[in-house]
């Protein structure tokens, strides 16, 4: 998760960086969901049915708190068919854990809305484009309109509540249509994810952005960051999957304040890139351990484990910890920027190559863009 907005705000103003104490767990607490989204790396369906009991879910949020796990995004399917996900949020909070919800929207009601925002501390509710393209992609005529009205019910509490947008061939059209709804709506965070190869998302590889759509995309998102910043505007930008933001920005922002470049880029390390099996962790409806949600390989399984023999121990959680500067072949194992991103996502390396330790497969950086200037 790469925060632009936090990032050029707080070194242009000498402000404390926002650092991540703690781990972050992804948790698709249900498999079972009520659209059948394109590029979905659970292939969710409205027949599942749960695995994970209330108290063995009890029980490992207590584990995951002794190993420091600070914060839980309530995922899926859609989180919210599980009739205890209030319960198992309410129990998260009670022990310190921040919650974040994850959801298409459709079950916001006028009468649950004030709840649904009382429990998380922040809510994301996807839109994929304008409504053809987000029906579209989402699989369900009519889901945008009962989205859109979501996001209204959410955003008139004042809580804090943000666009989810996956960026892909299908949607790429709507990108500037997004950060537009964000304006008229006064939404106060927008969320662009790139595609990673898993679940229908790897079914579906056709539908990723060549490097020449990515980077023109990343361009039009920087300058947007750039714009709010500079105008006072308060929406905040961040992008995931897709570390290689990271040196764009920091190319960009040495353009706008090359005083402050190289701060910048010291922040930028302090970052650390790709976070998968070191401060990113996922748990799917079955209970399996991954490094993140679109990894090739489990680490181990909760029902079976206690969570913190899974985490920490293994030679793969290791090997990906090792930190500022994996061991990644290709054009990564010369790159001088390695310690920034980190090498970006091993999932997209290893559906593609079949080898975890490849180059990232997405990477849009030019040979001169992978050498510090």
């Amino acid at each position: 998760m790469f925060r632009l907005s936090n990032l050029i705000s707080s070194v242009v103003e000498d402000k404390k960086e926002r650092i991540l104490d703690g781990s972050i767990a992804i948790w698709n607490f249900t498999n079972r969901c009520n659209l059948s989204c394109m590029h979905c790396y659970s292939k969710s369906t409205l027949d599942e049915v749960d695995t994970l009991t209330t108290s063995q879910i009890k029980k490992t949020i207590l584990e995951m708190k002794e190993n420091g796990v600070k914060f839980i995004i309530f995922s899926g399917g859609e989180p919210l068919t599980r009739k205890d996900l209030f319960e198992i949020a309410d129990f998260c909070k009670e022990n310190g854990i921040i919650t974040y919800l994850s959801s298409n929207g459709l079950y916001f009601t006028k009468s649950n809305v004030q709840r649904i925002v009382d429990t998380f501390n922040y809510v994301g509710v996807s839109i994929d484009g304008d409504e053809s393209t987000h029906d579209y992609f989402r699989g369900l005529k009519g889901a945008f309109k009962e989205t859109l009205k979501a996001v209204q019910l959410a955003n008139a509490t004042g809580a804090k509540v943000g666009i989810r947008f996956t960026i892909t061939k299908e949607t790429i059209d709507s990108l500037e249509y997004i950060f537009d709804l964000a304006e008229k709506e006064s939404i106060p965070k927008i969320y662009v994810s790139h595609l990673v190869y898993s679940g229908r998302g790897l079914d579906n590889l056709k539908m990723d952005l060549s490097k020449e759509q990515r980077r023109k995309s990343v361009e039009f998102i920087i300058k947007k960051a750039f714009e709010y910043y500079e105008t006072g505007r308060d929406i905040e930008i961040v992008t995931g999957n897709m570390e290689m933001d990271a040196i764009l920005l920091l190319n960009t922002f040495g353009e706008k304040y090359p005083e402050l470049k190289s701060k910048m880029r010291d922040r930028l390390v302090t970052w650390g890139g790709n976070s998968a099996g070191r401060k990113l962790l996922n748990i799917n409806s079955e209970g399996d351990v991954r490094p993140d949600p679109f990894f090739p390989l489990t680490v181990g399984n909760i029902i079976k484990e206690n969570f913190g023999n899974i985490w920490q121990s293994g030679e793969l959680l290791d090997e990906l910890r090792i930190h500022p500067r994996r061991q990644i072949s290709g054009i990564c194992a010369s790159c001088e920027q390695l310690d920034i991103c980190n090498g970006g996502s091993r999932a997209r390396a290893y559906a593609i190559t079949g080898d975890l330790w490849s180059e990232d497969p997405s990477c849009y950086l030019t040979q001169e863009e992978r050498e510090i200037r």
